[in-house]
């Protein structure tokens, strides 16, 4: 029966072939025919079983590959996940987590839900999921994702084990939707110059910035350092969203443009929050996409100082187009453009794997150390709207430069890192003293400015680290303590409060911004630098 059944099945595609033959045929049908005619002779001519759906799969990747770098093919199951952090939440039980010696160890349940609810508290550690052992190697971040995760409305059982007591305490959760915040920190760096940090520009984005800015204008904000360092990107109406808050009425913020997308053009509204005040964009090597959107609207307009370094350059747009088995191609079909007429784009024709060696080529030719290692040629050349020159060719250049820091790149932090030696060591330290810490000090406030890494801290990291099998060495430590020290302290804080109290301990030896609050501080040189003189 299947012998005739692929006898039938042949003689119909020979048939469909001859009669297509006949009739005249654009190239694009020819390839599709000729795709289509290989993969049903792989599936029923081919000597052995073919996995058919790998194999196509596995042919739509490779294509997409010779296209550029960034459209890329989401299998079915890889979608929901992909869209997850932009889409601003998920369902689950809602606790921030650490794996701690292959156990699950509750950082903070999530404010107002499911497991906070039930009385979940930090650091107590799951030790059973639905009756089932979660201790181990077998548990890591997808394990818990499979057991932690689910629909709103289902059931999950948890044994914890809390502190000293020998007695397992058992919780039922029920999953709800849990809220997947955008901005890390948000708050007053002194009595006049606010501070947001955007980790991504996410479907809720454009509110919670405007929630953060209030707050901080309630606390008399002036001027505004926003910093979008590290940021990937996210949605593009987000994106125009967040610009329209920083540029007065009808500018344009970006526009998009490809062979067979005709340009297409934002401009801003009347509705910006912060239209005139002092403004700083914070950027790095690894702020794309909607990031440079944001900073080079920002600069093309005289907004505000863009300070940091040269920005990742990924200025392709990709359009999402759902396949009949529920998988995505995310497809590039134009490029965006600042409003000066600037690509945003670094080139690509080298190939996907020259592509990604980028960033090390920076590092090589000293671009993180030194500006001027960075050569634009006149026709990549572009004016804001004050007359000041700006480059093309990928990438938004900043408009005062900082090199990296490199006062902590020792071998000895990069293995404490690595190893998660420091990570566990100040988790564990945070989680056991997390109520004498709240005693002693009373509020953060208090806490960053009397608390000291003592030897003792450094003696536990110490053990810490022997226990990761790293090796300590003293002249390593002297080179990276300044910061090592403030790290333990950052982690720390951030275990007993929350991850802006990390970013707030930081900011003291944070060259970003301390260079921005000396322009901000200075009338005179943030006119200068916005004039270009």
């Amino acid at each position: 029966m299947k012998t005739l059944k692929t006898l039938i099945l042949a003689i119909v595609c020979l048939f469909a072939t001859a009669a297509m033959a006949q009739q005249p045929q654009s190239k694009g049908q020819m390839n599709s025919q000729k795709l289509a005619t290989t993969l049903y002779l792989i599936e029923n001519f081919y000597v052995d079983t073919a996995n058919i759906d790998k194999v196509t799969e596995d042919a739509i990747i490779a294509a997409l590959k010779e296209l550029d770098p960034h459209s890329a093919y989401i299998s079915k199951k890889d979608v929901e996940k992909a869209n997850e952090p932009l889409v601003g939440s998920f369902e689950g039980i809602g606790v921030t987590f650490q794996l701690i010696r292959d156990t699950i160890t509750v950082i903070s349940p999530v404010a107002g839900g499911p497991s906070e609810k039930v009385g979940i508290m930090a650091g107590d550690q799951f030790i059973k999921i639905d009756g089932e052992e979660a201790v181990g190697k077998k548990v890591d971040n997808e394990y818990v994702q499979k057991h932690l995760r689910g629909k709103k409305g289902t059931k999950v059982t948890v044994s914890v084990k809390r502190g000293s007591d020998k007695e397992l305490l058992d919780f039922e959760i029920i999953r709800d939707k849990i809220p997947l915040n955008s901005i890390n920190a948000a708050y007053m760096l002194d009595k006049h110059v606010g501070y947001i940090k955007l980790d991504r520009f996410a479907q809720e984005s454009t509110q919670e910035f405007k929630e953060a800015f209030a707050k901080l204008q309630s606390q008399g904000m002036e001027s505004l350092i926003f910093d979008l360092r590290g940021n990937t990107g996210g949605y593009l109406n987000t994106a125009i969203e967040l610009v329209d808050q920083f540029i007065s009425e009808d500018k344009l913020i970006v526009f998009t443009e490809g062979i067979r997308s005709p340009r297409q053009e934002w401009r801003s509204t009347k509705d910006g929050l912060y239209t005139t005040g002092k403004l700083v964009v914070l950027i790095d090597e690894g702020s794309a996409s909607a990031s440079e959107i944001l900073s080079g609207a920002v600069q093309d307009h005289d907004r505000g100082v863009v300070i940091g370094r040269r920005s990742f350059g990924k200025g392709l747009v990709q359009r999402p187009f759902n396949l009949p088995d529920g998988a995505q191609i995310r497809l590039t079909t134009s490029r965006y453009h600042t409003p000066s007429g600037r690509c945003i784009q670094r080139p690509y024709e080298n190939g996907v794997e020259d592509y990604a060696k980028e960033m090390t080529k920076r590092l090589e030719h000293g671009e993180y150390f030194h500006a001027d290692s960075i050569h634009f040629p006149d026709s990549l050349k572009y004016k804001t709207d004050g007359g000041r020159t700006v480059y093309g060719g990928g990438g938004i250049m900043p408009d005062i430069f900082i090199p990296i820091d490199t006062a902590y790149n020792s071998k000895l932090y990069t293995n404490l890192v690595r190893k998660g030696a420091l990570n566990r060591f100040t988790t564990d330290y945070g989680l056991k003293h997390r109520d004498e810490i709240k005693a002693q000090y009373g509020s953060f406030e208090n806490f960053n400015k009397d608390f000291v890494v003592g030897q003792d801290l450094v003696d536990g990291l110490k053990a810490a680290a022997t226990e990761a099998k790293v090796e300590w060495n003293d002249e390593q430590f002297a080179r990276s303590e300044k910061f090592l020290l403030l790290q333990i302290k950052a982690l720390i804080a951030r275990n007993v409060w929350e991850t802006q109290q990390y970013y707030q301990v930081m900011a003291s030896i944070d060259t970003g911004i301390q260079k921005a609050l000396e322009v901000l501080g200075n009338e005179k040189t943030y006119k200068k630098v916005l004039k270009g003189k």
